[in-house]
């Protein structure tokens, strides 16, 4: 994890492993004002959107995470990161499932006995930086008074309580994972193997070079097929008869007001708020295992170069310790208050563009910043935000239906045979599907597991209640059942055929490969030697183990080649996924004693972090297989009106 990504994570509120500290700001962005949603399509006070173990998920809990989280992506990313594009890429369902988890957490931490007492809740109140003064805590008028300023406010007894479940968690956590341990000997070798790094001269030989030299018959289709059956065995297959209720027609009939538009806007306005961000660039020098004097003494020269006019993104990319930003020489991008450290922050919002701080002091180091830029705080007008908020209500107001209509479906759906009743007197024709396996797409439906698991699941003569999928709620019964079956040739011959070309093409790339494999290795000149054979030697960046390389992708065995060889070593064909390459080491970056020494502690904990965090998920993994989890997807589409 780079310096920045741990700045960015400090004042994070959606990770619950994060530091009790850290854990102690989350409340701060749990707002009480989603308690009474104004609109119908929201969280009822009845609406449950998971149960674990017979503890509910509330739908006004999640309605209230999951809006906090837009709002966030938004305040530091800008409007344009609208809600639909966050819904793409899967936000609401990783927000339910982290509450499933914490839920599930808890209930294992009560399960073991564990709870946080009062007088524990108020020591670590105490202990929060945000609530101290002077070293001591701030009062309970002021702490009251803190917490009701924030936007949105906050109660104390939300605060207290989301705190006091986090630190159950964390109980539970140091509970189960306090016992791992790490050994020297093993941390230099986890240490070497990330840190590592070797440049590439990159000969590859891929496949698809080679199809249009594979000539393949019939005779050897049939002798391939022959000798893989096994590959092109299908498994058990479905077939199923459904109603749909379609999403897409039941969207084209929604009709808005422009009143419903505004009044959505002023509601919502928050949404379409940004607040003040600024571009800013910086050095870093860590302090962290070094003597502060010294450092600061560097700092203070490079702080002169820059004030004497040398080029800041050039010193960053010489000196800063950030491995995340120096690249970059430097560069932050835009960014909102509540992104960095506190100090970091308070420093860099009082500057102006083209200004250049003196030292500041935060826990990671010495940072010298310059300001790039500032965007002042906006709000989106209604005519700009229109067409979002159209979408965003046509969405909500079919889902209001759809919900609707299968809440009166499922009371009518009870036998087969109502399928064809109920679509004929909608109006609508139910639909046979053609057979699909567990893990295929639904013919007609597309990728729909929760469909295809109740295929699998339901009886003879037995319809289900309404069930997920791309287009819509669906009704099902099963019409046709086929066992596993190895098909015959006719069935699967084209893909047979391809499968040929890819095994011969692969065999070219690496003949060719083993004749120029000994030209290469005994040549001055890698690259001139690969242009005589027509391939092209390709440089890499100093890359680490696990790093992908052009036209190669990520290879275990490439990685496994290289790092074994010395500067100016070639390595043997190697095959991978797509062909055959041949590597020459032209740089290597080798751990050095001092280097490690340096990081060891603070990689210590790192690996150890990573191990505890790895043992607690699998750990819960095998917890949460005993508890009775039940999730509310269609509960959660009406909540955030998908």
């Amino acid at each position: 994890m780079t310096m920045l990504d741990r700045m960015r994570r400090h004042k994070s509120w959606l990770k619950w492993s994060l530091a009790l500290v850290v854990l102690a700001f989350v409340a701060l962005y749990f707002p009480s004002f989603m308690d009474q949603p104004s609109s119908s399509i929201g969280a009822s006070a009845q609406d449950v959107v998971a149960t674990v173990n017979g503890h509910d998920v509330t739908g006004v809990e999640f309605q209230r995470r999951y809006q906090n989280q837009i709002q966030s992506y938004q305040s530091a990313y800008g409007a344009g990161v609208n809600e639909q594009l966050l819904r793409q890429l899967g936000i609401d369902q990783q927000i339910l499932q982290q509450m499933v988890d914490e839920q599930a957490a808890l209930t294992e931490a009560e399960r073991q006995g564990i709870r946080v007492s009062d007088e524990e809740l108020a020591q670590q109140i105490f202990a929060i930086p945000g609530l101290q003064e002077n070293g001591r805590f701030i009062g309970e008028q002021r702490y009251e008074q803190l917490l009701g300023s924030q936007y949105p406010p906050v109660t104390k007894a939300d605060f207290e309580q989301n705190l006091r479940r986090s630190m159950m968690i964390d109980k539970l956590r140091a509970a189960l994972t306090g016992w791992l341990a790490v050994s020297d000997a093993e941390l230099e070798h986890e240490y070497k193997q990330r840190n590592e790094k070797v440049k590439l001269q990159v000969v590859a030989l891929t496949a698809d070079k080679f199809r249009d030299k594979v000539t393949v018959n019939d005779a050897d289709v049939a002798s391939y097929y022959d000798a893989h059956q096994a590959e092109y065995r299908k498994g058990e297959q479905r077939k199923v008869r459904y109603l749909l209720l379609d999403r897409d027609q039941a969207r084209a009939k929604v009709a808005l007001t422009p009143q419903d538009v505004e009044s959505s806007y002023n509601s919502n306005i928050q949404q379409y708020q940004t607040p003040e961000q600024i571009r800013a660039s910086h050095i870093l020098l860590k302090t962290e295992g070094k003597d502060e004097a010294t450092v600061r003494t560097q700092a203070e020269g490079i702080l002169k170069q820059a004030r004497s006019g040398a080029d800041f993104a050039a010193l960053a990319k010489k000196y800063s310790e950030d491995d995340g930003s120096k690249a970059n020489g430097g560069d932050l991008d835009y960014f909102s208050k509540g992104r960095m450290v506190p100090e970091f922050e308070t420093a860099a919002f009082a500057m102006q563009p083209g200004q250049i701080s003196d030292l500041v002091k935060s826990q990671f180091g010495f940072h010298i910043i310059k300001v790039v830029d500032k965007k002042p705080a906006g709000t989106r007008s209604l005519a700009e935000a229109r067409p979002q908020i159209e979408q965003t209500l046509a969405a909500q107001r079919v889902e209001q239906q759809l919900s609707d209509r299968t809440r009166d479906l499922d009371a009518r759906i009870t036998k087969p045979a109502d399928i064809d009743t109920v679509a004929k007197a909608s109006g609508t024709t139910a639909t046979e599907s053609g057979f699909f396996t567990r893990d295929e797409p639904i013919p007609g439906l597309g990728p729909s597991p929760e469909v295809a698991t109740a295929a699998f699941q339901l009886k003879d003569n037995e319809v289900s209640k309404a069930l997920q999928s791309p287009r819509g709620p669906v009704y099902i019964m099963v019409t046709g059942k086929r066992d596993p079956y190895v098909p015959k040739l006719d069935e699967v011959k084209d893909g047979v055929r391809n499968d040929v070309i890819k095994v011969r093409a692969a065999e070219l790339s690496k003949q060719k490969a083993g004749e120029i494999a000994s030209a290469l290795r005994s040549a001055k000149d890698f690259a001139a030697a690969a242009k005589t054979q027509s391939l092209e030697a390709k440089d890499t960046q100093l890359v680490a183990r696990g790093s992908a390389i052009p036209d190669i992708g990520i290879s275990a065995g490439v990685d496994k080649a290289a790092f074994s060889l010395p500067v100016g070593g070639v390595s043997d064909p190697v095959a991978t996924d797509t062909g055959t390459v041949i590597v020459r080491v032209a740089e290597r970056d080798d751990v050095t004693p001092d280097e490690f020494k340096q990081a060891k502690e603070t990689f210590r904990t790192e690996l150890l972090n990573e191990r505890r965090e790895r043992f607690f998920t699998s750990y819960m993994a095998k917890a949460k297989q005993g508890m009775k989890i039940q999730v509310n997807n269609d509960v959660v589409k009406r909540v955030i009106g998908a």
